[in-house]
């Protein structure tokens, strides 16, 4: 899987804010740096097909080497993580994840389609990703019992149920005190890689960045 920004560049009105020329391969981190304002999360809304007036890109988005600029948001197979959890408080863990859990892959191929999903066959693949990473216990508890950390790791396996082709991270550590801070880095970073999922970062942290052991693009502004 390999995220291509082909000389994308990203405007408000007429006014350009960042030039991007970048190839994120499968469990690669492309992290872009800068200001409030620079344009950072204005470029994950645009990978992610949420862009809009007034702002506007050119270039080319590709994911595996489909354009999918015209593709409609939930046809590109993008999962996001935000600095906020944005989990369901009346849902245990297990439902949470089984919310993310699509019926049918995302798939860019139009007519593309798999069998929908049982739901004996969507409690395993929640059970079976909680395991994978050693949080079986929390499965059938109420999210708001949980500690940040935890709810930050669980809203990530939110995002991963949705099998996406790419992800985009909009600062997720920043709400996080510093000791759980450095564990989620670590955390993060190792679940994208093992999945050899291209990665899209933005943040104002440069350890976030350190973290993530990738590429770096820093956005300067007058």
């Amino acid at each position: 899987m390999t995220l291509k920004l082909d000389k994308v560049s990203l405007f408000r009105h007429t006014d350009i804010l960042l030039n991007v020329n970048a190839v994120v391969n499968a469990g690669e981190v492309l992290s872009i740096m800068g200001p409030s304002g620079s344009g950072k999360s204005t470029l994950l809304n645009a990978v992610a097909g949420s862009l809009t007036a007034p702002f506007s890109v050119t270039g080319s988005i590709n994911i595996n080497d489909i354009c999918i600029n015209d593709t409609p948001a939930h046809k590109r197979g993008v999962g996001v993580l935000y600095q906020d959890p944005l989990l369901f408080e009346h849902m245990t863990v297990g439902q949470n994840i089984a919310f993310a859990l699509s019926p049918k892959s995302a798939l860019l191929d139009k007519g593309a389609s798999e069998p929908k999903l049982s739901k004996k066959q969507r409690e395993k693949q929640v059970s079976d990703m909680l395991a994978q990473v050693g949080l079986s216990e929390l499965q059938h508890r109420p999210v708001q019992t949980l500690s940040g950390g935890q709810q930050a790791r669980i809203a990530l396996l939110r995002t991963l149920a949705a099998a996406p082709r790419v992800v985009l991270l909009d600062e997720p550590f920043s709400k996080l005190d510093a000791a759980t801070k450095g564990q989620m880095r670590k955390w993060v970073f190792e679940q994208l890689k093992a999945r050899g999922l291209p990665t899209l970062l933005v943040t104002h942290d440069v350890e976030d960045a350190n973290a993530a052991q990738g590429q770096l693009i820093e956005i300067e502004t007058c």
